[in-house]
């Protein structure tokens, strides 16, 4: 079953602060990453990601840096602490919002 778009792109900043809380990414391993862990559901292009990282880098929620990796120099991305501030207010509002549609669509069955 195909997942509507509009659904998916409110929360792909969350998930991609998500990601890089863990560990830094250059921007293949982070389309990789979420398509594995979502079971193919997030399975983003470049053309979006990059934008959507650049933004965020815009906002002063991840800084990036160059590394060379396997003969090729990456462009790796990591989390600051205002974007570990913003990944916690999203997954907040993300919980209130996920429970809130539950208790609908859960009422009175």
């Amino acid at each position: 079953m195909a997942i509507d778009k509009s659904l998916v792109s409110g929360s792909t900043t969350m998930l991609l602060l998500k990601l890089l809380s863990e560990k830094d990414m250059y921007g293949y391993e982070m389309i990789e990453e979420l398509r594995s862990r979502s079971e193919n559901v997030f399975s983003l292009k470049a053309g979006t990601l990059y934008p959507l990282l650049h933004g965020m880098e815009d906002k002063g929620l991840l800084t990036c840096y160059e590394q060379e990796a396997q003969g090729k120099v990456r462009k790796y991305y990591s989390i600051t602490g205002k974007g570990r501030k913003e990944l916690q207010e999203r997954k907040n509002s993300w919980q209130e919002y996920s429970h809130a549609v539950a208790s609908v669509l859960c009422y009175g069955v």
